[in-house]
């Protein structure tokens, strides 16, 4: 789905303030009430908002240690296996990839030798043939999204005005 600026700009002003009201948008934004909240409609419908909970840190929970497993499954074995991370907790994300790996999860831990308890946990799963485990060291750019927003909604604008 492509967004237009005004799309753009709803989606930063709710991402840097999370807790803003409707109204408060519009007149933010210099838009009535119900366009702010029909665009807001839309864009849940269409899923580019997937929700507007709290963006919680592991390392504030306790689990400071973050790493990331490329898995290699057994072929015929991937619904098991998503459903057998699905149920660790520290597993945080999980995609399917493709090159040396099958999988890619994003663990956390609540230390180094807990690592190790977590990726026993990943591992011991008859699905799992192998994994290689990268510890995060630094997080310099954090995930973010805004940036595509403001770059989309941009591209966007500049369509409309030729």
């Amino acid at each position: 789905m492509a967004i237009d600026h005004l799309d753009g700009r709803i989606i930063v002003l709710l991402a840097r303030e999370p807790r803003i009201g409707v109204l408060e948008m519009s007149r933010r934004l210099g838009v009535a009430r119900g366009t702010v909240q029909a665009r807001l409609d839309r864009l849940q419908s269409n899923g580019v908002i997937r929700g507007f909970g709290p963006e919680v840190d592991p390392a504030a929970l306790g689990y400071p240690v973050t790493a990331f497993a490329t898995l290699q499954i057994r072929q015929g074995q991937g619904a098991d296996v998503r459903a057998h991370l699905a149920t660790v907790p520290e597993v945080l994300e999980l995609h399917t990839t493709t090159g040396s790996g099958d999988m890619l999860c994003r663990l956390v831990a609540r230390s180094n030798a807990d690592l190790q308890r977590v990726i026993d946990l990943v591992v011991g799963f008859d699905g799992i043939v192998r994994a290689s485990t990268a510890i995060v060291m630094e997080n310099p750019v954090p995930l973010r999204i805004i940036p595509l927003v403001e770059q989309a909604g941009q591209q966007e604008a500049a369509r409309e005005r030729t």
